[in-house]
């Protein structure tokens, strides 16, 4: 008999059988995932690896049908494929992104840095090139699910230390609803640019290491040695405008948030 952690909720009736559902104290106990994949054999052996390490895994091969059981499942996290049939992933992308902040990890086998690029600038919080070992799959999902009970947990001490209010100038962020603004306008801004804003926003004058900075914002797992940390900077530092000059860059160290303009 299969642990409440290997089972599958049956989202397209793509896979056969019907397996019962999850009760509310197993549910709560397990992320849920839902993985968006149109390469059949691919997709059963990553929800097969993603099951064997104790999540409940959600699969369609749909975009449309994926923005539904988003919807319904409300899972912890997305895997996205780029390349789909109908609505492809990064349609999917944009409209996750206006309906909630749940974490999503893109597959594709696009390999340009150009592509790469436009699908974290649109929202994505991490990126993994096809052919991939399941291995780094699991890390990378490991680092994001734990980046997002992080977060979780801040805005929990949030509420118990009262209200949840950052500001600088004319910059506020609200840690309650993950809503910033800038003069009143609404910033357009991804998972990872508002923890990194935090980041900053709570420590003033502090000079963060990369490494540090990738343990706080994306996870102790993620992958060290590459340029995450310096292209969500300069991703934020644009958002912000003239605002963005107080993120400094320490040479030899790292950012930190310096005197505003």
């Amino acid at each position: 008999m299969p642990s409440p952690a290997g089972r599958t909720l049956d989202a397209t009736r793509h896979t056969t059988g019907r397996r019962p559902p999850l009760s509310n104290d197993e549910a709560q106990s397990f992320h849920t995932i839902l993985l968006v994949e149109d390469a059949t054999d691919l997709a059963r052996v990553i929800a097969r690896e993603l099951q064997g390490a104790g999540y409940v895994v959600s699969h369609t091969a749909d975009g449309e049908a994926a923005l539904k059981q988003h919807a319904a499942l409300q899972p912890d996290l997305v895997i996205l494929d780029w390349m789909l049939p109908g609505l492809d992933g990064l349609e999917v992308l944009r409209r996750l992104r206006a309906r909630a902040p749940t974490p999503v990890l893109m597959l594709t086998a696009r390999d340009e840095e150009a592509d790469r690029v436009l699908g974290l600038e649109l929202g994505a919080d991490d990126y993994l090139t096809k052919p991939f070992s399941m291995r780094e799959l699991l890390a990378r999902v490991r680092a994001l699910l734990r980046r997002l009970e992080h977060v979780r947990q801040m805005m929990a001490d949030d509420r118990r230390e009262g209200p949840a209010l950052l500001r600088c100038g004319p910059l506020h962020v609200y840690t309650d609803t993950r809503l910033a603004t800038l003069a009143g306008v609404q910033l357009d801004v991804s998972r990872t640019e508002f923890d990194l804003l935090c980041l900053f926003l709570r420590h003033p004058g502090r000079a963060f290491s990369r490494d540090y900075i990738l343990d706080v914002v994306w996870g102790e797992e993620y992958v060290r040695g590459d340029r995450s940390v310096d292209n969500a900077v300069l991703r934020l530092r644009k958002k912000l405008g003239t605002m963005g000059d107080a993120i400094e860059t320490v040479w030899g160290v790292g950012y930190r948030w310096g005197d505003t303009p």
